[in-house]
């Protein structure tokens, strides 16, 4: 080897490692940044026979489809049982101590107390108390479950802004990896860059990848909707603010397709979008359903008819229609509505003994005709009511005859199974998400180990190279001596 070319081998020492040094070093900084993916400096012969240094990105395109996926699934999960939780919350958490449930069990109970003691004031008071509870019990949850409709809907609208956001980026990201890659620059940071976009609109919406020509990437929904092809597909929603149980919220429209609600406690909707969607339109409805229904189970089981059995009125719970609602047939809003006749409660001059007497809705009302004490007939038939079968609507998707009781435990059951089976649906999808995640990061993510053995190896390369210089010169020297 000639003393120039041991010069020039030299020289592309120094340059490769200069090159490779560059690549570590910025692999090192971006330890522990998880949208990072590590970038590999190459050594490869030229057809000349030179060497040159090639930087490489260890993309991961399956495993960051999986990675999508991952992400979207635990995104509406997560969504969902968020939602449940709070509608269970308003019922008082595992014991339901708040719930028409709990409430209709102690107003039972009071019932029978007073049928044993009818003439008790006080008793017929605890009753009057106990049904002030129930009421007040459906109010509340009823609430609740339109602050939840509420809430969602004014998540969603957060949501789309979001999406048309990262869209928007994701087109100016995309289009420069175009570019860079069919001129064959450095598109690297821009496909990180690229790849984090992807993980945030699939937190959204559920995602599958398409790649054309130059790294250009299609992005379509979960159900084959369009929504990035070389622009961003418009994502329209328009807010509902006020929500009650005749109020029904708008669609979500991606490139004029709506959004298609999850369904199940373990949903199969995919991003938060879905899960949204199916909280506002299917879950929190149904379950206002069975609350009205509870209502309406009431109004129908405390009833007063008049002396010839006609002639059907709201008694002990009412309602601003004035009527009983028709067996089996859902008054939207009527959970929010019930309250206890104002004719019983002595805060309102009312006459708790009404409830043993009869005459809520006047003297043609009254059954305790003889004024006895000891009267409690009225009173049973209640207790009776109470726990006799009834007809409900099969919207309620509990079964349509119950008692009003069990309907309303029921109700429990049906809200505590669908967050019983979201809770363990989150616990499955979070590990699949965690351990894509892992196998995601162990492919592309830096291992500063690794990063720290190649530099030393790199470093031994520039002594090498070092070594050469300081030999040549030693031999020019001595030529120069000879030279003389």
């Amino acid at each position: 080897m000639s003393l120039a070319s041991s010069l020039n081998t030299a020289n592309s020492i120094f340059r490769n490692t200069s090159q490779q040094t560059s690549v570590l070093s910025t692999n090192i900084a971006n330890d522990g940044n998880e949208n990072y993916v590590r970038r590999q400096a190459v050594v490869v012969q030229t057809i000349y026979g030179a060497s040159t240094v090639q930087n490489e990105r260890s993309q991961q395109m399956a495993l960051l489809r999986q990675m999508s996926s991952s992400t979207s699934q635990q995104g509406a999960q997560s969504t969902l049982l968020e939602g449940l939780t709070t509608l269970s919350d308003a019922l008082g958490g595992n014991e339901y101590q708040l719930s028409p449930s709990s409430y209709l069990a102690n107003l039972q109970s009071s019932l029978q107390s007073f049928a044993a003691l009818p003439g008790e004031y006080a008793l017929a008071s605890t009753v009057v108390t106990d049904a002030i509870d129930v009421a007040n019990s459906l109010n509340n949850a009823t609430a609740t479950t339109q602050e939840v409709r509420e809430d969602a809907d004014a998540q969603i609208f957060e949501e789309v802004q979001r999406l048309n956001k990262l869209l928007a980026e994701f087109k100016i990201v995309n289009d420069t990896v175009v570019r860079q890659t069919a001129t064959g620059g450095n598109a690297d940071d821009y496909l990180d860059r690229r790849d984090t976009l992807l993980k945030e609109i699939s937190e959204i919406v559920g995602v599958s990848v398409n790649m054309r020509e130059n790294s250009d990437m299609v992005l379509y929904t979960s159900d084959g909707t369009t929504l990035f092809e070389t622009d961003p597909r418009e994502v329209t929603f328009v807010r509902t603010f006020t929500y009650d149980s005749t109020v029904s919220g708008n669609a979500i429209f991606i490139d004029g397709t709506a959004v298609r609600a999850g369904v199940g406690g373990n949903t199969d909707g995919q991003g938060s979008l879905a899960a949204l969607v199916q909280l506002r339109d299917v879950v929190a409805p149904t379950f206002q359903t069975q609350l009205d229904e509870i209502a309406r189970g009431l109004i129908e089981a405390f009833q007063e008819t008049d002396a010839g059995g006609a002639n059907e009125l709201p008694g002990l719970f009412t309602w601003p229609g004035g009527t009983v609602p028709p067996t089996g047939t859902v008054q939207p809003g009527l959970a929010a509505l019930i309250q206890v006749n104002p004719a019983v409660r002595s805060d309102a001059s009312g006459d708790p003994m009404l409830i043993r007497d009869g005459g809520i809705n006047g003297a043609a009302y009254v059954k305790n005709t003889a004024a006895s004490s000891g009267f409690t007939d009225l009173i049973n038939s209640y207790v009776d009511e109470l726990a006799a079968n009834r007809s409900f609507s099969a919207d309620a998707d509990l079964k349509t005859d119950a008692s009003v009781l069990s309907f309303a435990s029921n109700s429990i059951g049906w809200l505590e199974e669908l967050r019983s089976n979201a809770t363990t649906a989150n616990e499955n999808k979070q590990a699949l998400y965690e351990r894509t995640f892992q196998t995601y990061s162990a492919k592309t993510a830096v291992s500063l180990d690794e990063e720290l053995s190649l530099l030393l190896d790199v470093e031994q390369s520039y002594k090498a190279a070092a070594k050469l210089v300081s030999t040549v010169d030693d031999m020019l020297k001595a030529v120069l001596e000879m030279a003389g």
